[in-house]
């Protein structure tokens, strides 16, 4: 039987109830297993909608958080990449089943057999379902586990390991860079990344957005131009101009409209998950000049990897707001209006100040 210790976080035990202080088991470390004292977790927009059941199939309760940065505290006997003292990230994933195509070729986010989320999960190892990071501490195999840098903000840098890699992902994988025309649609938490990196990977950045006091943010942050995606005239102009085009925003809209802004072969890649269909895009909007309509789901381990030496070479982090975690139910409700720029962080040490 699986030795387990005390853990407490934050959970929500219904769709209806607010996030309160939670009681729960850890288990003790395996041979393989890092053990990390959280120190920041950042809130993503997933959170919002699992713990509110809004994609359906949350098991309650639910303590969520997959932006996790902290310190290491312990380390199984066999673990051969960590120590005790350093810095150490958990991202969306904490295993997968390691033998089928895609996880042998390093995309455990695209895992076809088990693959065991850090939340709302279940639990190979102690059953019932994973707790996420709104937590003091975590237990992971070193598999899992990301290094980062001492030299990046943690707070900062906690974001990276949803809302960065959610968008490093499709910009490296479409091989997005100079002489490229990238369009960000939302200038959210995944937004004002994708920005960032787009810049950082040498393309010419316009932002789409339907708020104009965003335009001086978004060029501080490295797009071009901010084009306002509620004035059709202004789209109009910029027909057939994108190569490639990140759409991050969380609820259902038209695509049909950045379809059209694409150039031949250009791709429109969809990272954003409304809790509502998009309308269908029209036929005709993708066959006149063989447009792609795609998707993208975070990065595997080694990508995630790459993605926090990269920042850690060009000193890219979130924009962050950090909170106590006793304010998360008013940040959820703020998270709904737009009312941060551009990714809250819960300070874990609040458990226990």
């Amino acid at each position: 039987m699986t030795q387990t210790r005390p853990a407490r976080g934050f959970a929500a035990e219904s769709p209806t109830t607010p996030l309160a202080s939670f009681s729960f088991a850890r288990r003790v470390p395996g041979p393989r297993d890092v053990q990390i004292e959280i120190l920041f977790c950042g809130v993503c927009h997933s959170d919002l909608h699992q713990v509110r059941d809004e994609w359906a199939g949350t098991t309650f309760p639910i303590v969520p958080g997959h932006e996790i940065l902290g310190r290491v505290t312990a380390v199984g006997a066999e673990v051969t990449r960590f120590k005790r003292g350093e810095i150490a990230a958990v991202g969306c994933m904490v295993d997968s089943c390691r033998t089928c195509p895609e996880c042998r070729e390093g995309l455990e986010q695209l895992c076809q057999n088990t693959i065991t989320f850090t939340y709302n999960s279940p639990d190979p190892i102690l059953g019932g379902m994973t707790y996420g990071g709104y937590s003091d501490s975590v237990v992971v195999d070193q598999d899992f586990v990301l290094h980062v840098s001492e030299a990046l903000d943690p707070a900062g840098a906690a974001p990276l390991l949803c809302a960065g890699i959610t968008t490093y992902s499709p910009l490296r994988h479409w091989e997005v860079g100079p002489g490229q025309r990238v369009g960000v649609v939302g200038l959210g938490g995944l937004g004002h990344m994708a920005v960032k990196f787009a810049h950082a990977f040498g393309a010419e950045v316009a932002l789409f957005t339907t708020t104009p006091g965003k335009a001086s943010d978004a060029k501080r942050l490295g797009a071009d131009e901010v084009i306002l995606s509620r004035d059709p005239r202004e789209l109009a102009r910029h027909a057939g101009r994108f190569d490639f085009i990140l759409d991050t925003v969380a609820a259902p809209h038209d695509l049909d409209a950045y379809l059209k802004l694409l150039k031949r072969d250009g791709t429109l890649c969809l990272v954003g998950v409304p809790d509502k269909p998009h309308p269908s895009p029209s036929a005709f909007a993708l066959i006149g000049r063989r447009r792609s309509l795609a998707g993208s789901m975070i990065g595997g381990i080694r990508e995630t990897q790459e993605m926090l030496d990269f920042c850690a070479a060009k000193q890219i982090v979130s924009d962050v707001e950090v909170i106590p975690i006793q304010q998360i139910n008013a940040a959820y409700e703020r998270m709904l209006r737009s009312d941060v720029r551009y990714r809250f962080v819960i300070d874990l040490t609040s458990l226990t100040g």
